[in-house]
């Protein structure tokens, strides 16, 4: 029996200076690698915005009733149409002063289905009309310098049927509200 705890030692013995010697020959054969550096962020901003100094009615559009509001982020009008043949058209410059690039994925209007036959709604964007809500585009505004013209139209149009005009006063709230993300290209 003393033999076999001999021999158990021995091996247990033989075991740990093994398990020692690679622990050592791995450490010899191991190296850690560092990379160190620096990175600078500059300033960044987003602003896409409605510029106000570049608001302009049509020739032979009807007065606004009050001066329109022009903020940044929207624009409020207020025309009286009075006969067909009356229209309210103005320009206004959309500009991205910002760092990145943005891009328009879609113009939201207000349905005017229920007065379609005497009004028409129409607004431009960089000289391609649209009258109803598109959500799939992808046009770019690029940073610093993109600058893309706005036309808005509303005018009272002779349906061809008299019956279809209006038989007393409408007040018709038209919204566009054109939707701008960051480009991610």
């Amino acid at each position: 029996m003393e033999k076999k705890i001999s021999y158990s030692g021995v091996v247990i013995t033989v075991l740990a200076l093994a398990v020692l010697v690679m622990s050592v020959g791995f450490a010899s054969f191991s190296r850690d690698l560092q990379l160190n550096g620096t990175a600078q962020v500059s300033t960044s901003k987003w602003h896409v915005y409605l510029d106000n100094s570049t608001y302009e009615k049509t020739e032979g559009s009807v007065e606004p009733t009050e001066a329109p509001n022009i903020q940044e982020t929207s624009m409020t009008y207020s025309v009286n149409l009075t006969k067909p043949g009356d229209f309210y058209e103005f320009t206004i410059h959309v500009k991205n002063d910002g760092t990145f690039d943005a891009n328009l994925t879609g113009i939201t209007m207000s349905s005017i289905a229920e007065h379609q036959n005497y009004l028409k709604y129409t607004v431009t964007y960089d000289g391609t009309a649209y009258n109803t809500t598109t959500s799939s585009l992808s046009l770019p505004l690029v940073a610093k310098t993109g600058d893309k013209e706005v036309k808005v139209r509303v005018e009272y149009v002779q349906p061809s049927d008299a019956t279809q005009l209006p038989s007393e006063v409408k007040t018709v709230t038209l919204n566009a509200t054109l939707n701008y993300a960051q480009d991610e290209a």
